[in-house]
């Protein structure tokens, strides 16, 4: 899936757009996406200034961006333009690595149940292979009026 998907998907925009790319999904199982790290991303100004990292929240929204992908994906219906998607729970959330521009972060997500609307998933964010960051997200899907 190609970043013209992405966006008529995610009502996300710069900058907060944190996915670039799909690499696979697995209809209502699995996706693994990527988010290049670019030196010019605004938020390396003050995330800091002489030894630019991302900010560890920003590496679980790219992986809330990509969980939100995959269960949008999951559904069958044709995606309800005011559907917006939103965390619930974040469990478990381990920093192993700091991600620095220039670095590829491939956000590899797995559902892991969905009940009531509410949904589980288990991911995790690699540099190189090695990891970066993992987490249980919890999410929801709402209609938003307006």
């Amino acid at each position: 899936m190609d970043i013209h998907n992405i966006l008529k998907k995610l009502p996300h925009r710069y900058p907060i757009l944190l996915v670039d790319r799909v690499l696979e999904i697995e209809k209502g199982k699995r996706i693994k996406a990527l988010k290049n790290v670019t030196i010019n991303e605004p938020f390396f100004m003050g995330h800091f200034p002489n030894r630019p990292v991302m900010p560890g929240v920003l590496m679980l929204e790219a992986l809330a961006q990509a969980s939100a992908l995959l269960a949008f994906d999951a559904g069958d219906a044709e995606l309800d333009p005011r559907a917006v998607y939103y965390f619930v729970g974040i469990d478990g959330a381990r920093f192993k690595r700091p991600v620095e521009p220039g670095d590829q972060l491939i956000l590899d997500v797995t559902l892991d149940r969905a009940r009531g609307g509410i949904y589980k998933f288990k991911a995790q964010a690699l540099v190189d292979g090695e990891l970066a960051v993992e987490a249980e997200l919890m999410c929801t899907m709402r209609i938003v009026e307006g």
